[in-house]
């Protein structure tokens, strides 16, 4: 059996009689990219920011690495935040810094002990590894938004995480910056060792990156299984998704 590195058990989350999450059960193993799927309004987004407690759930369980995350004081908390690296929707870059000095803020938050040389190096390798590495001085206004995200995942990944969660990785980007990013993500996964979750509605996304799939359907896990295992699926709800899905 492979070890589940995250666990989500019964997890329930609502927003005043909106019941968003009803009763979710899923776990991510080491190494493996798992793709979240369904529709939007299905609680995927609410469903990660549960796992970093950015929101806090109403009922359940939720487990990284062995941890018991819903009643751990904040400096516990931020512990485990530490070994999960959060790509937001947004990229969610300081406007007001530099390229590197936006990658040099998280690492003097979290690995204080690094030299000044020790962060540039990782500032550069980190802007390597997204294929960046001339825009280390360039502010985030003079990228476009192809590179704003690289340049976030970038950042994410420059403190080491265990885990990454990505939250619709691809959306608003063209077709080619989206499989960019896609194999970044494969590339990542690889180089890191890092553990996966995926929230995304992009097919061709979900086809580059998936190890496999699970799909939310009225606040529920509806369906999960590998990539070959949807795309033979009878189901109308999943054929749906895979044929309606490709021109998003």
């Amino acid at each position: 059996m492979k070890n589940a590195i995250i666990k989500i058990e019964n997890l329930q989350k609502h927003f005043g009689n909106l019941e968003v999450l009803k009763d979710v059960s899923i776990d991510l193993y080491e190494g493996e990219n798992l793709v979240v799927l369904g529709k939007s309004g299905t609680g995927k987004s609410v469903l990660i920011k549960c796992i970093v407690r950015l929101l806090d759930a109403d009922a359940g369980k939720i487990t990284v690495t062995g941890e018991e995350i819903n009643h751990l004081k904040s400096k516990e908390l931020d512990n485990v935040r530490r070994k999960i690296g959060f790509l937001f929707q947004s990229g969610a870059l300081y406007d007001s810094m530099t390229v590197r000095q936006n990658l040099a803020f998280p690492l003097k938050r979290i690995k204080k002990d690094l030299s000044l040389e020790q962060v540039n190096a990782k500032i550069e390798e980190a802007l390597e590894n997204v294929g960046l590495p001339d825009a280390i001085d360039k502010m985030p206004s003079e990228l476009s938004g192809g590179m704003r995200k690289r340049i976030s995942l970038a950042r994410t990944i420059i403190v080491d995480p265990l885990i990454m969660l990505y939250d619709e990785p691809t959306t608003g980007l063209d077709p080619v910056t989206s499989d960019e990013i896609s194999a970044l993500i494969n590339k990542i996964k690889k180089k890191y060792k890092t553990s996966s979750i995926i929230i995304t509605h992009d097919i061709e996304c979900v086809r580059a990156v998936a190890d496999r799939i699970v799909m939310l359907h009225e606040g529920l896990v509806y369906k999960e299984g590998s990539l070959s295992e949807f795309e033979k699926s009878k189901d109308e709800l999943i054929q749906s998704f895979f044929k309606n899905e490709k021109h998003h």
